[in-house]
């Protein structure tokens, strides 16, 4: 009767297994984290005195997306040039936006990444920290992914024409 006992829990135990292996992974839902970059820019720019709200923008989510999938993907990349050699203001166009964009890119090596390791990347850095707090930029999308060993967080900011 043990015996059948053992044998029952193993192939319950295998089933488990199996389903587990078999699951196709999850992508981890980004959301709070990218609103949290969105707020953090619009902190930004009315500490640097603009007057008016930056705003989620569809297109440049899109292009912040393609990027953000194509840093992941391609650990030879780390800023704007995509590795199709599309710029930010090619995907921007892509994906339907009309106006002049720059973009930021934020890159953990590790599983995951935080509003903070983000805005301590870019305040710091004179360049980002000059696209970041640009009054003229009121449109924006963001995209973060990750994976086991990267995270990465793509800005794209946008001057609707």
């Amino acid at each position: 009767m043990i015996h059948k006992a053992i044998h029952a829990t193993v192939a319950v135990g295998a089933v488990t297994v199996l389903a587990a292996v078999s699951t196709p992974a999850a992508h981890a839902d980004n959301t709070r984290l990218n609103n949290g970059v969105v707020a953090n820019v619009y902190t930004v720019q009315h500490q640097a005195g603009c007057t008016t709200d930056i705003k989620k923008n569809p297109a440049l989510t899109q292009a912040a997306e393609w990027h953000a999938n194509d840093v992941l993907n391609n650990r030879t990349l780390d800023g704007d040039l995509g590795s199709d050699g599309s710029t930010p203001q090619t995907r921007a166009a892509a994906a339907g936006f009309t106006g002049t964009v720059t973009q930021t890119v934020a890159i953990n090596p590790a599983l995951a990444i935080n509003n903070l390791d983000v805005i301590n990347q870019w305040y710091y850095d004179p360049t980002a920290f000059a696209i970041m707090s640009n009054c003229a930029n009121t449109a924006i999308g963001v995209w973060s992914v990750n994976s086991l060993d990267r995270s990465v967080v793509v800005a794209v900011y946008g001057q609707p024409a």
